[in-house]
């Protein structure tokens, strides 16, 4: 699969011309993530996120971003010893290439993007209760790196540039329980040049 996810990012950075446009910029925004899991309770966690990208291109463009952010998720239930709560956050570093295709013009611009992201986690923090029991001993064992996938649209005014996104997985963070991250993501930046 990584073959063909590299191939596609070939034929569209080839696609795009010699004469394409390139922006530069900072962004930073707020994600609203929660972990999917078998047989748990799960509610949303709210993070941040923060970094670069460069865009390549005018109507069709490729955006290769890099940023810090903040995701995780909580859990609840109750089991034979009780109620029981999980508290999970995560400090990642996100590497999103994203192909996309804009429309308008030069001050007020409407863009739809996807493509695969790789998050490496930096940090994990676990707060989880006495009384999750033994049946879920394994349930913290998360992995330091996965694959995924985001999907949006923005909006560039002027210099200014904004998103909303989904991200979903295409690996599991943890083996035990089918955990799986996914999020939403709002974010406003700014274009240098």
């Amino acid at each position: 699969m990584k073959k063909y996810v590299f191939s596609l990012l070939i034929l569209a950075a080839a696609s795009i011309s010699t004469k394409a446009q390139v922006n530069l910029g900072v962004k930073a925004g707020v994600n609203f993530s929660k972990i999917n899991t078998d047989n748990l309770n799960e509610s949303t966690k709210t993070g941040y996120q923060a970094g670069i990208f460069a865009r390549f291109g005018s109507a069709l463009y490729l955006q290769p971003e890099l940023y810090l952010s903040s995701t995780g998720g909580k859990f609840s239930g109750n089991n034979s010893t009780g109620n029981y709560n999980a508290d999970v956050k995560f400090t990642n570093l996100n590497v999103p290439l994203l192909i996309g295709h804009s429309f308008g013009g030069e001050s007020l611009n409407f863009r739809v993007m996807a493509g695969p992201i790789y998050t490496y986690v930096l940090d994990k923090n676990e707060n989880l209760s006495a009384n999750l029991g033994p049946a879920y001993a394994d349930f913290g064992n998360y992995k330091n790196s996965t694959i995924g996938y985001q999907a949006g649209a923005g909006v560039d005014i002027g210099a200014i540039t904004a998103d909303l996104r989904y991200e979903g997985n295409l690996t599991k963070i943890s083996d035990s329980y089918g955990q799986r991250q996914n999020l939403w993501a709002l974010s406003v930046g700014f274009k240098f040049f």
